[in-house]
């Protein structure tokens, strides 16, 4: 009976209430004043993705539609929410910074992923590059070495429900052997040569994306095959030293 009460009302007053063209417009002029902060950030994610990311290049589309659908907005402090979509890396705490959103799209394409995949991570920061894999792949395995970002991230990526990314604090540079051997590994620190341990625990045809060198950098990918590796130069960049044990290899 209670389901029939609440069908009435709307009938009723659709008799009884005049309507004109002009009441319409003036709605739809209100519902967009009440449009809800997370719809506005969804138009940001995907004007950022067709404004930043689609025209440099990036055409993968399961990497287009998760950076879409991440809400790179709740990775960042509270004083730059407004800043979350824009063109560049952002401080999160700690020295570190969240990586501009066109690198992190470009890295995940560059591991050239199928779908199903597990994926080591070095250099959880924020958590947002993780989440983005986990849109993708089936599971991430990442690693940070401050334990302060270790902490928040794994807390925000569990608020937000990723069941498929496992957070540790340590140093990455001897990656994850007990989950090893991974179908990609990403680093989002540079050391200023390769870790062998990273392209140890690749299986054989996976990628290692990796930004090296000191004061200039270069975003590598390595590619791991029956005799040895490839390397080939993607763009340079300029990220965070990698730190710990890279520092004294």
């Amino acid at each position: 009976m209670r389901k029939a009460q609440y069908l009435l009302i709307p009938i009723i007053l659709l008799l009884f209430t005049p309507f004109s063209c002009k009441d319409s417009e003036n709605e739809d002029a209100q519902m967009t004043l009440q449009e809800s902060p997370e719809d506005v950030f969804a138009e940001a994610r995907k004007a950022m993705v067709k404004t930043q990311i689609e025209p440099r290049g990036v055409k993968d589309k399961k990497v287009l539609k998760a950076m879409r659908a991440v809400p790179r907005h709740r990775f960042v402090p509270a004083g730059l929410v407004q800043r979350a979509y824009s063109d560049g890396p952002l401080p999160i705490g700690e020295g570190q910074t969240i990586s501009q959103p066109y690198i992190v799209a470009l890295m995940t394409e560059l591991l050239g992923l199928k779908g199903g995949e597990k994926i080591l991570e070095i250099g959880t920061g924020s958590g947002y590059q993780a989440a983005v894999l986990a849109e993708i792949v089936e599971h991430v395995y990442t690693i940070e070495i401050i334990c302060s970002l270790a902490e928040t991230a794994d807390k925000r990526l569990k608020e937000m429900e990723y069941d498929n990314i496992t957070v540790r604090c340590g140093d990455g540079y001897q990656g994850w052997e007990e989950h090893a051997p991974f179908d990609g590994v990403i680093v989002t620190a540079a050391p200023d040569h390769i870790p062998q341990p990273l392209v140890d625990q690749l299986k054989v045809g996976a990628k290692l994306v990796i930004p090296v060198g000191d004061v200039f950098q270069e975003l590598m990918v390595i590619t791991k095959t029956e005799t040895g590796i490839q390397k080939m130069n993607a763009i340079p960049v300029r990220f965070v030293p990698m730190t710990g044990e890279a520092e004294r290899q």
